[in-house]
C-alpha cells in the first residue's frame, strides 16, 4: 500500500516543480539563480469589467452617441486613452479608467475587460531553474536540510534561522522574542499566547516556524504577513526528537520558509529548507513509499499523535474501537510499547 512520506533530512537534493494555477508568463529562465521570494511567474486569474455609460457622460441619446465612439471590440486600451468624444463646446469625453481591452461597443455603452493585479508565484525555495514547464511554471533544484509540517499560512519568506526553542516541548512565551530577532525566522515550541502572534507581526519577524499551536490562534496565524508553519499541529504536542535534533542545531544559517497550505492530491505541504553546498553528489529523496515492516512512521492522529515510531509487523482488517475496521500496523515506539495503528493514520518518515 503507498504511503504518504513525511520528510526530515539533513541533506538531499530537494527538487520542487513550482506552477501557476493557469497559463501564464514566465519570468525566468532555465539555468537562472532565484531567491526563496523572487517571483518567477504570474498570471490574471480574475478579469474584472466595467461598463461605461457614454450616452449619459456626453449628454446624447443613444441613438446620437454611436458616431462618437471611437474604439472597437477587441480594441487595446490605455488608462486615459479617449473611448468617446469630444462633443459639444465643452469638448465632453469619456476616457479609460484603467488599461484593459474592449469586449463590446455600441448602444450608447462600452464594456472593458480591465487588467487587474496578477496571481504571482514565488519560488518557494531558492536555487537553479533546472526546467521550464511550458507557460505553467519551473523547476527549482537545490541542496540542503528539508523539515516538511503539517499546517502553513500559504506565506513564503527567507531569512537567518534563530533557534528559541530550549526543550522539544517547550511553551514560547513573550520573554523569548525581543528586537534581536527581527528580520529572522524563528523556530520555537508551542504556542498558546496570542501576544506572542502580535508580537511575531510587530517585529516584524520574517516566519514562525511551531512545534504545535492552540487551536484557538488558528484565525490569527492565518492572518500574520509572516510565514507560520507547524510541525506536529494543533494542540500542545512536543516536537518529535529528529527535527528537534536537526533545527536546534541550526542556530543562525539561511533558511527559506514555504508555508503553503497542505493539498492532499498534488502532494504540496508546508516545509523549510536550509540550502547548504555539498561537495559531490547528493540523492534526491524518493517520492513514493509503501508501508513496510522496520520503516519509520509518524502517528498523525489519536493518542499518539506527532509521535515516531517503527513497524513491526503489518495486520490486514484489524477491528479497533468503535468498530473502525482497517488495515493496521504494529508500530513500536521509542519507550518500547507497542501498538495497532490504522495506516491512514500513519506517514512513512525519511
Amino acid at each position: 500500500m503507498l504511503a504518504p512520506i513525511t520528510h526530515y533530512l539533513p541533506l538531499a537534493q530537494i527538487r520542487r516543480e513550482r506552477l501557476l494555477p493557469q497559463s501564464g508568463k514566465l519570468l525566468v529562465r532555465a539555468g537562472q539563480k532565484v531567491a526563496a521570494t523572487d517571483v518567477i511567474a504570474e498570471t490574471n486569474l480574475y478579469p474584472e469589467f466595467l461598463l461605461l455609460d457614454v450616452a449619459r457622460s456626453l449628454q446624447l441619446s443613444v441613438a446620437k452617441t454611436e458616431q462618437y465612439i471611437r474604439c472597437h471590440p477587441n480594441d487595446q486600451l490605455a488608462q486615459g486613452d479617449v473611448v468617446a468624444g469630444p462633443v459639444g463646446l465643452a469638448n465632453r469625453t469619456v476616457r479609460a479608467p484603467r488599461d484593459g481591452k474592449v469586449i463590446l461597443a455600441g448602444e450608447g455603452q462600452v464594456l472593458l475587460e480591465t487588467t487587474s493585479k496578477p496571481f504571482q508565484l514565488k519560488a518557494g525555495i531558492p536555487g537553479n531553474v533546472v526546467e521550464l514547464l511550458g507557460e505553467r511554471g519551473v523547476v527549482i533544484e537545490t541542496t540542503g536540510a528539508l523539515i516538511q509540517g503539517v499546517w502553513g499560512n500559504g506565506r513564503i519568506e527567507a531569512g537567518v534561522l534563530s533557534v528559541v526553542a530550549k526543550s522539544s516541548d517547550m511553551l514560547l512565551t513573550l520573554a523569548d522574542l525581543d528586537v534581536s530577532l527581527r528580520g529572522s525566522i524563528v523556530f520555537g515550541g508551542y504556542c498558546n499566547n496570542l501576544d506572542v502572534l502580535s508580537m511575531a507581526e510587530e517585529l516584524p519577524l520574517r516566519g514562525l516556524v511551531l512545534g504545535s499551536l492552540a487551536a484557538s490562534l488558528l484565525p490569527v496565524a492565518q492572518k500574520l504577513s509572516c510565514p507560520v508553519m507547524l510541525i506536529e499541529g494543533f494542540g500542545y504536542r512536543p516536537i518529535n526528537p529528529v527535527v528537534f535534533k536537526l533545527l536546534s542545531t541550526s542556530d543562525r544559517r539561511d533558511a527559506a520558509l514555504n508555508a503553503e497550505v497542505r493539498d492532499r492530491y498534488t502532494g504540496s505541504r508546508p516545509e523549510l529548507a536550509l540550502p547548504l553546498s555539498a561537495p559531490g553528489s547528493v540523492t534526491a529523496p524518493p517520492e513514493t513509499a509503501v508501508f513496510e515492516v522496520e520503516k519509520t512512521v509518524k502517528v498523525l492522529r489519536g493518542a499518539h499523535a506527532g509521535e515516531l515510531g517503527m513497524i513491526i509487523s503489518l495486520k490486514g482488517n484489524q477491528v479497533f474501537p468503535g468498530g473502525l475496521r482497517s488495515r493496521a500496523a504494529e508500530v513500536r515506539f521509542e519507550n518500547g510499547k507497542t501498538q495497532y495503528l490504522p495506516l491512514a493514520n500513519l506517514d512513512v518518515v525519511i
